[in-house]
């Protein structure tokens, strides 16, 4: 996990045990319940759990801070972004209950108790949240339309209130499409490897309307 403390050098030390823990966890239940890529699965710390920390690069969440995250698969980004901010409340959904078997069991493994994992979609929460992120679940047109409704409006970040989402390639075509206010982070101005060359951060501010 050198690749984690090179970006993120001022871990605690249960936050670098809680990292360090990841790589055996999903190797154990990537066997059981295919979440990562076979091929991806020994590039965990750079292709997942980094390229999640993106958006921690973007923003620091301000303790107490609720962060809804959809369609979260084997529990990116919310996973990593819960071992770095311990003071903040994760609520990690997906649609397909055995991702979210991983994303408990990974959690428990690693003692993480700010996070709920949950299987449902986001329309039909209840709640509302500071943030909302994800990593590539579907076009932004249609994601916008999932969670819009489910922002808080009252902001205590530099940053409004929005969406931290995760994606890479070409993305202006989408973003005009979806008729959106937003702003691109590539990843590049912070990490260096290859890997990261076409992938963003997109921030959408939710109106305060």
């Amino acid at each position: 996990m050198d690749i984690i403390l090179k970006y993120f050098p001022h871990l605690t030390e249960k936050q670098k045990e809680q990292f360090a823990l990841l790589e055996s966890l999903y190797k154990e239940w990537n066997e059981k319940i295919n979440v990562i890529s076979r091929k991806d699965i020994d590039a965990l710390y750079e292709k997942h759990i980094l390229h999640s920390l993106g958006i921690a690069k973007v923003i620091t969440f301000k303790s107490g801070t609720d962060i809804l995250d959809v369609g979260t698969g084997g529990g990116f980004p919310g996973i990593p972004l819960a071992i770095l901010f311990p003071e903040c409340n994760f609520h990690l959904v997906d649609s397909i209950g055995k991702k979210i078997k991983v994303v408990q069991e990974v959690a428990n493994g690693v003692g993480l108790t700010n996070i709920k994992a949950e299987q449902t979609r986001a329309e039909q929460l209840p709640l509302t949240y500071d943030f909302v992120v994800s990593r590539a679940v579907t076009q932004m047109k249609e994601f916008y339309g999932w969670v819009k409704h489910k922002i808080n409006k009252h902001y205590q970040h530099d940053l409004r209130n929005g969406i931290l989402y995760l994606k890479g390639g070409d993305l202006t075509e989408e973003l005009e499409a979806a008729r959106v206010k937003y702003k691109l982070y590539p990843l590049t101005e912070y990490f260096e490897e290859e890997f990261f060359e076409t992938k963003y951060v997109v921030y959408i501010p939710i109106d305060k309307k």
